[in-house]
């Protein structure tokens, strides 16, 4: 056992020392040691009840023969950190996690891995430090938080956001946002929509690391606590057959997890996160890939924001796994691929079946023949950008107009509340960036402020920022390079005419080459916001969006 070298042999008496200074018994330091990542907080509601994924965990491993050793992590609730300083941590948050359990994981010898997250930086955090760590892992989350019916609209996160904006437009009063905020989270769980949380949760499910049911068994369910007992007692196997992430995460499983991608919809954040898992494994994702593959496998689901389902309804209708069969009939996913259920994804989808085709669609019938995500490019994003495209309206898909420049998120936020926007506008926001924020904040306040003000349907917004999963509307991010390495986003002035084309993957500022090249001519960076801390070393060594953000 890899655990040996902390605790075979009489030169490590003074370690077995230490094991029974905490309680351990020899039986239980003569068995398995089973890392136990626990990410849970009392700061984030998917986070809140992962005191009790972690026991029904633990109890799992005991009864397969192991010891489990739990150990903590690090989060922050994107919500909570929305339209602040505090915004700018939470991508760079997904290095430290990382960092954290690769450090446990290989410091402390283990055996075995358990990985319990939940929410949007900690899942794509973990898949990294378990891609290089490199034992044999597991995943199991917290679950969706589930959505209640108020009125005849069922309400998630992104509902409260967009009532502050129909508030600043005199579509609301403060009692009905007050309403919103009192019944739209209703408990614990990842935000109920097709949010980041999810997306990555489900693509954890497809990547092949999470038991069927990781992604949609709601929170509050008790199949969530059998599903965590299943992990403890699943990883017991993986030990003992050697099956490690390496086998498992291979390039076609990220093939796979762009097909479910592209079929459900999912966030934009998902193409920063899954090139730099893949990067782990020195595997090449780039953004063209996204396009491949979403020429070919069709949208499916239209979850929240995109349409009015939310997690809750893709669980009852069969969930990833009823998704990925149907997928398999058009030859659309890899079925030989091995998983962390030491079966093969053909075995783990044998069974399952749609339940409801009004939230999954079959190929036959999708919502679009194409996938839920584009990568644009153009004179303003040579390096590619991202959009939602399922969650885009149609009358937006091809779209000209003014643009509104803005050098931070604060700056446009006001404009929008101060009713300085107009229809056909394009606002573009920069100097938001990996580099520039720094920490590439999400931009679901300017977005949410357009769409409860009902400009949605009517104007753009454009970024080298990134969105939340919760944002919908015509919200192009990621667009690399950034305006803080020089990228031509730097120089578009207020007033050019930027022409956005999803269908055929352009974005473009009606401006000739030779006029961006004399304006970068005289472009000077700005000064770095933040230059000390944390964040100081982040601007200074992370890469662009179109490379997953990562660090080197």
């Amino acid at each position: 056992m890899k655990s040996d070298i902390v605790k075979k042999g009489i030169e490590r008496a003074p370690h077995r020392s230490l094991f029974k200074a905490m309680g351990y018994t020899d039986e239980e330091i003569a068995r398995p040691l089973i890392g136990v990542a626990n990410s849970k907080s009392e700061i984030i509601p998917g986070h809140i009840n992962l005191d009790k994924i972690a026991e029904a965990v633990k109890a799992g491993i005991r009864m397969a023969g192991g010891t489990p050793v739990e150990f903590s992590t690090i989060g922050v609730c994107d919500g909570i950190a929305m339209g602040h300083t505090g915004m700018k941590y939470s991508l760079p948050t997904r290095e430290l996690i990382a960092d954290c359990c690769e450090s446990m994981g290989i410091a402390n010898s283990f055996d075995g891995m358990v990985f319990i997250p939940n929410c949007d930086k900690i899942v794509p955090g973990m898949l990294m430090a378990a891609a290089r760590i490199n034992i044999p892992s597991i995943f199991i989350s917290g679950g969706p938080m589930l959505s209640l019916k108020r009125e005849g609209k069922y309400l998630d996160l992104n509902s409260v956001f967009e009532a502050v904006g129909s508030y600043k437009a005199g579509k609301m009063t403060e009692d009905e946002v007050c309403e919103y905020e009192d019944h739209s989270c209703p408990g614990c769980g990842s935000c109920s929509g097709m949010f980041t949380a999810n997306s990555m949760n489900c693509l954890t499910e497809a990547l092949g690391m999470g038991l069927p049911g990781n992604g949609t068994i709601p929170a509050v369910y008790a199949e969530r606590i059998r599903l965590a007992k299943k992990a403890g007692l699943k990883i017991m196997e993986l030990v003992e057959k050697g099956i490690k992430p390496s086998d498992i995460m291979v390039q076609e499983a990220f093939d796979n997890a762009l097909a479910v991608d592209m079929a459900l919809g999912c966030s934009t954040n998902s193409a920063l996160h899954l090139p730099a898992i893949a990067n782990e494994l020195n595997i090449k994702m780039d953004l063209e890939i996204i396009n491949e593959i979403s020429g070919r496998v069709p949208n499916l689901c239209r979850l929240a924001p995109a349409g009015t389902h939310h997690v809750q309804d893709l669980y009852n209708a069969g969930g990833v796994q009823a998704l990925m069969n149907e997928l398999a009939k058009g030859g659309l996913i890899d079925e030989s691929l091995m998983t962390c259920t030491a079966k093969t994804v053909r075995e783990n989808i044998l069974n399952a079946s749609i339940k409801d085709h009004s939230v999954i669609r079959s190929l036959s019938d999708p919502y679009s023949t194409t996938g839920g995500l584009a990568v644009l490019k153009g004179n303003i994003a040579p390096d590619g950008s991202v959009v939602k495209r399922s969650a885009v309206d149609e009358k937006m898909l091809r779209h000209k107009g003014p643009a509104r420049v803005f050098d931070s998120e604060d700056d446009a936020i006001k404009a929008i509340y101060e009713a300085k926007i107009s229809k056909g506008d394009v606002i573009i926001i920069r100097y938001e960036g990996p580099k520039g924020g720094p920490g590439m904040r999400e931009m679901l306040g300017p977005t949410s402020a357009i769409a409860g003000m009902g400009l949605d349907k009517d104007v753009a917004l454009l970024t080298d920022g990134r969105f939340s999963g919760a944002s919908r509307g015509a919200s192009i991010g990621h667009i690399s390079p950034e305006a803080m390495e020089g990228g031509p986003l730097a120089v578009v002035r207020e007033g050019d005419i930027i022409e956005i084309d999803i269908p055929e993957g352009k974005l473009n500022a009606l401006i000739s080459d030779s006029e961006i090249s004399k304006r970068l001519a005289l472009w000077k960076a700005p000064k770095p916001r933040i230059t000390s801390g944390y964040l100081g070393r982040y601007s200074r060594m992370v890469t662009s969006a179109n490379r997953g953000a990562v660090l080197e």
